[in-house]
């Protein structure tokens, strides 16, 4: 049942492989338990089981990992049900432990103007650091993920009339706007740098130094290096432009729900956490700048 359940994610839902593998060690994880407990058939769970794996879980692993490794057993149970399995979901009301929100680290519109100018330019600037700039100009113009610039191609970006293709996760397409400068600095990299980095193996957009396409571990390389260019002296991660991209959009006026399309989120409730880093933004400038504060 369960290799089923993760066949049915991969060709009905279209899972990505990372999903698919760690839905498979949560899945396993759960039979393993239930087969320590006596149990060998998810006809013979009751929801006292789904509830003390609950606490199994958050026995020891953190919040966030007990939530989704419950919503994978919950998951399996549904399936079961929809295939006639089972007769009763006894899984679908245990809800999951609400995980502590963390916002997420951002940028000042200042701090990321550093970052992006930090890296060489003019006659100074090699065929990486034209890239690099380029990169990170999408990273921040689009509010792309990494690994969708990574996975841009030359024919994503030619002729794109100000509008962006990006492949989220589950292969969802979504459109965005692509800014002015953004679409200058592809324009530089297309001309000066790619052919330089370029074997012709590939179409990849962005190349690394041996002509391949640039991975997601060197993009994040990449945005490291940016930062302590500029001396930004903060944790930057993989989403930080994306995090600062949402965040500055959100205090110059955009709406929540137009914020969800452009980061491709399944769920406005995901977006809303950067309408906390805006409030807090907000409260810094009135205690700054209010007489009665």
């Amino acid at each position: 049942m369960a290799t089923t359940w993760l066949n049915h994610l991969v060709v009905e839902k279209g899972a990505s492989p990372n999903t698919v593998s760690n839905y498979r060690r949560d899945v396993r994880r759960y039979l393993d338990w239930l087969a320590d407990a006596g149990i060998e058939d998810l006809s013979a769970v009751g929801r006292e089981h789904v509830e003390a794996y609950l606490a199994h879980l958050r026995s020891h692993l953190a919040a966030s990992s007990a939530s989704r490794a419950l919503i994978v057993a919950r998951g399996l149970h549904k399936f079961a049900l929809a295939e006639g399995v089972i007769v009763r979901d006894v899984a679908a009301d245990v809800a999951p432990p609400s995980p502590a929100q963390h916002l997420p680290e951002t940028l000042s519109i200042a701090e990321v103007a550093a970052l992006i100018e930090a890296t060489p330019s003019g006659d100074a600037a090699t065929a990486v650091d034209v890239r690099d700039r380029a990169l990170l100009e999408v990273l921040y113009g689009t509010g792309a993920r990494i690994s969708e610039a990574t996975d841009l191609t030359v024919d994503d970006v030619s002729d794109n009339d100000g509008i962006l293709r990006l492949t989220g996760k589950g292969n969802k397409e979504r459109i965005v706007p692509i800014g002015s400068k953004a679409q200058a600095a592809i324009s530089h990299y297309l001309v000066r740098a790619r052919p330089v980095l370029s074997r012709g193996k590939t179409p990849a957009l962005f190349l690394n130094t041996r002509g391949g396409p640039l991975s997601r571990q060197s993009a994040w390389v990449v945005l490291k290096r940016a930062a302590q260019r500029a001396g930004l002296g903060k944790s930057i991660s993989p989403h930080t432009l994306r995090h600062s991209f949402a965040t500055h959009l959100l205090e110059g006026g955009a709406d929540v729900r137009t914020v969800q399309e452009l980061l491709g989120h399944s769920s406005v409730t995901t977006t809303q956490i950067y309408t906390h880093v805006s409030a807090d933004s907000l409260r810094e400038v009135w205690h700054t700048a209010h007489p009665r504060a």
